[in-house]
């Protein structure tokens, strides 16, 4: 049996600590992972998490990869232009995909059908070949055409989760929090995760006022 294939996006939103973690956890549950990240997002993550993603990526490869202990062949990084990348084609998509985080700027490009680059282009194929296609989108307020494009990419298929943490699991920190979004990320992946526990499996959470 083939192992699962995800594609995983990082943009320039803020968020960053939730994809590397969605990274590191698609990577532990034995997902073949083809990431591919824009320069905005390269520059969010050594604003926010210290990390100096390179733009080469055989380089890429080779640092996330033993970043996170990850298996020979787990993880291949693409660039932007790579139309060569099997996601590029609906013959070969993989089994799903997430942007996380989702710049509104990729969100509205996905939405007009726009593909100038592998991210679009990588989500325009989830979308006509009928493929999960999770997008994070960290922004606030949101606009009214943030929501129409939010309003119809859900149409099309998507799945709009925005980072917003429940508190019914009492996180204790700011890992905590990260947790429950990405755990959330996985579900709609079909990831299977034991990150934090399920709704009916935690007795004292309250029931309402």
């Amino acid at each position: 049996m083939s192992l699962r294939r995800i594609t995983l996006a990082f943009t320039g939103a803020s968020g960053l600590p939730y994809g590397l973690r969605l990274l590191e956890c698609l990577l532990a549950a034995d997902v073949v992972v083809d990431l591919v990240y824009s320069t905005a997002a390269q520059m969010v993550a050594r604003q926010e998490c210290d990390l100096t993603l390179p733009t080469q990526p055989r380089e890429a490869t080779r640092l996330l990869a033993e970043r996170y202990r990850a298996a020979d062949g787990r993880l291949i990084v693409h660039a932007r232009e790579d139309w060569l990348a099997p996601m590029a084609s609906g013959s070969n998509p993989g089994d799903g995909m997430a942007i996380c985080p989702c710049t509104m700027g990729t969100l509205g490009a996905i939405a007009g059908g726009l593909a100038d680059n592998l991210i679009e282009r990588a989500a325009d194929v989830m979308l006509k070949e009928r493929k999960p296609l999770v997008l994070v989108p960290r922004e606030t307020p949101l606009s009214a055409i943030h929501l129409e494009n939010m309003l119809k990419l859900a149409r099309a298929g998507a799945v709009i989760l925005p980072p917003s943490p429940g508190f019914y699991t009492r996180p204790q920190s700011i890992d905590d929090i990260i947790d429950f979004v990405v755990a959330r990320v996985l579900d709609h992946l079909g990831v299977s995760h034991a990150l934090l526990p399920r709704w009916g499996d935690v007795r004292d959470a309250p029931t309402g006022r």
